[in-house]
């Protein structure tokens, strides 16, 4: 800060004078970041800009709000003669005074509520988006939203108008940091954006995944919260881009209609052809475990019907060894699955044991498989994925021969989705809702697993 202090006590200040060579041309500083070469020298070149005579541009130093001022002042061609302004604490022999006062005539600047303009304060990123909104007129807003900027005020609407500007734009982690300081650098690439159209950046995000919706009705709001606005709907079936995830919120967007949307009220989309056969377990005369007032197969068969759903509505077609109250042996099942052109076979039950206590999910393949490496993978995603979603324990993925997925010829797993002998997880087993959320949770494994295999 001292170098900078003893620069403005000769006069030199940020974006003051013009260094020339002997021939007549601007210094070339050596300090420019090269990705940022173009868009700063086409500043300097028209005199914009300047750095100091040291050859430096010091890219990385704060801009103050004189100096922000006075750049904008040129850049828009307007009067810079040192005068008299409305704001006191600016002197009329201020290298920025004129500026400052031509903004305040053009409604480029106001000042503070106190009626001062504090021109030695550094700028934030806040304040520049209103300073370089009104002086570019920038009047269009659309659905863009950062973390850490509320989705309503007079600050969201600038920070917002050179968003969609293609002026500005966030950090990867989704905030915009409103209340930190603007660089020299970063100052600079707005003026020139804001001036040259083919320097504005896009605000086209990546695209990380693609997901259905699966509910109904699916609101969009503007940002990752209920307490943000409604911008628009979804519809039961809408396949959206996801840009970023915040925690359950994904940020997305399908056509023109870009938002926030719950990540539960949607499912991951399969790439390329797939078949797989769900299995319920047991069925018709073979009931299964009954405790606590729930009967195995009708759980094993209501779960299996929503994963189904889920799985058509990524795009995945599904077998079902059986879709009503019906007994079917064993060794029909998965030759069933084969002879019906599946690629995978999951089969899925409710466990119950001696021990009350007992309590979790497991997941299991075999390892006399004839896809035994496949049949692991498959279901190791299914059990992280099915743990997160119920929140049961965690018992793990085994090895254990069970003949329904044991000497297959394709990837085949029995997934435990909890014990009916245990209160926590038979009032769950029970629960509509968590037959939902395990539903989806072998749906995002099977996802999972199906987008491994494609890499």
């Amino acid at each position: 800060m001292l170098k900078n202090w003893l620069y403005v006590g000769f006069g030199l200040l940020l974006f003051g004078l013009v260094v020339f060579l002997p021939q007549g041309k601007v210094l070339a500083f050596h300090d420019v970041p090269e990705k940022y070469e173009t868009e700063i020298h086409y500043l300097i070149d028209r005199g914009i800009i300047q750095g100091y005579p040291n050859g430096n541009f010091a890219p990385t130093d704060v801009v103050t709000r004189e100096q922000a001022a006075t750049m904008v002042g040129r850049a828009l061609g307007l009067d810079g003669r040192q005068r008299n302004t409305v704001f006191p604490g600016v002197d009329a022999d201020s290298f920025a005074s004129g500026y400052i006062q031509s903004a305040y005539e053009e409604g480029i600047i106001t000042g503070y509520t106190d009626g001062t303009y504090k021109p030695k304060e550094t700028m934030t990123r806040g304040e520049m988006a209103y300073l370089i909104s009104k002086a570019f007129s920038l009047h269009e807003i659309s659905a863009v939203t950062y973390e850490d900027v509320q989705s309503s005020g007079s600050q969201y609407e600038a920070i917002n108008k050179v968003s969609t500007a293609g002026i500005a734009n966030g950090y990867d982690d989704g905030t915009y940091r409103p209340d930190a300081s603007i660089t020299r650098t970063e100052y600079s690439l707005l003026v020139a954006r804001g001036l040259n159209d083919s320097f504005k950046v896009s605000q086209e995000e990546d695209v990380l995944e693609t997901r259905v919706v699966t509910t109904d009705v699916l609101n969009v709001r503007s940002g990752p919260s209920t307490s943000y606005s409604r911008v628009g709907q979804f519809v039961r079936g809408t396949v959206i881009e996801v840009h970023q995830q915040q925690g359950d919120w994904l940020k997305v967007s399908t056509g023109s209609l870009k938002g926030y949307v719950h990540k539960d009220y949607t499912a991951r989309t399969a790439s390329g052809s797939r078949v797989i056969a769900i299995d319920a377990g047991h069925g018709g005369k073979d009931g299964g475990a009954e405790f606590n007032g729930l009967v195995e197969k009708e759980i094993n068969l209501n779960v299996a019907k929503r994963v189904r759903n889920y799985l058509e509505n990524s795009g995945v077609k599904v077998i079902m060894t059986r879709s009503d109250d019906t007994f079917i042996p064993l060794d029909d099942r998965n030759s069933y699955a084969v002879n019906n052109g599946a690629d995978t076979f999951v089969s899925i039950h409710s466990n119950a044991f001696s021990d009350p206590s007992a309590n979790g999910t497991e997941t299991f393949y075999s390892s006399q498989s004839q896809r035994v490496t496949d049949s692991k993978q498959l279901a190791l995603f299914i059990q992280d994925s099915l743990v997160e979603a119920l929140g049961t324990k965690d018992r793990g993925v085994k090895d254990v021969p069970y003949r329904v997925i044991r000497s297959t010829s394709i990837p085949s797993t029995l997934v435990e989705l909890g014990f009916t002998t245990n209160d926590s997880d038979a009032e769950k087993l029970g629960s509509s809702y968590w037959r939902d959320r395990a539903a989806k949770g072998i749906s995002d494994g099977i996802i999972d697993y199906y987008e491994w295999k494609g890499k």
